[in-house]
């Protein structure tokens, strides 16, 4: 499983999601068709190794780090890692958080080790409060985050944890694909202070 891995990330490199091919990648390993098939019965299951395997190896990397000093660190430090990730690896990336592939359905395979992303990230969020008031239907949104990360924190961190989120990955996917290209003249220096403004966002 790991070699069929191995070359499906190859081929996605090479060809995009679009292009991958089960048989392409027996043909890569030697294999015969039939064989193939008895680990990975179609083009859909070879997607879902490959997007369990993309965000296992992107939270391995945030958790590899952040691991000492306060929560603004810890933030910090990932959110670095995570920009570092996806700079060496943009088409795994692109896989877990671009468009859609069509006619792909990701299954509840899937969720877990996308929730363990998320969960590296909103680890450094503070023990107090001092967010912006929700109410409604947010206030129900951010309980279910706080609750699916199991955080022990009221549903103002969960909502102000996933606009966090919802920033970082932005402008994380904004510089990968070239769109901040023209109007910022230094990357790592706007990345930093864009870091920053979201950890005072977060209280951190």
């Amino acid at each position: 499983m790991a070699e069929i891995e191995a070359e499906g990330r190859k081929q996605l490199a090479r060809d995009g999601a679009a292009g991958l091919s089960v048989r392409a990648v027996a043909r890569e390993l030697g294999m015969a068709s039939s064989a193939i098939y008895r680990y990975v019965a179609s083009r859909d299951e070879l997607l879902t190794l490959l997007i369990v395997g993309g965000y296992h190896r992107l939270a391995d990397a945030l958790e590899a780090v952040g691991r000492t000093g306060g929560a603004r660190e810890r933030w910090t430090a990932r959110c670095l890692a995570l920009r570092t990730w996806a700079q060496a690896h943009p088409h795994e990336y692109a896989l877990l958080y671009g468009s859609p592939v069509p006619g792909y359905a990701a299954p509840e395979a899937t969720v877990d080790p996308a929730t363990r992303v998320y969960a590296a990230l909103g680890e450094p969020l503070p023990e107090g409060g001092g967010w912006p008031a929700v109410h409604g239907p947010v206030a129900e949104d951010g309980a279910r985050i706080t609750e699916g990360l199991g955080l022990a924190a009221p549903a103002e961190a969960g909502v102000a944890v996933l606009r966090a989120w919802a920033a970082l990955f932005g402008l994380v996917t904004l510089e990968l694909f070239g769109h901040t290209q023209g109007a910022v003249a230094d990357h790592d220096a706007f990345f930093a202070h864009h870091v920053e403004r979201l950890a005072d966002d977060l209280g951190l």
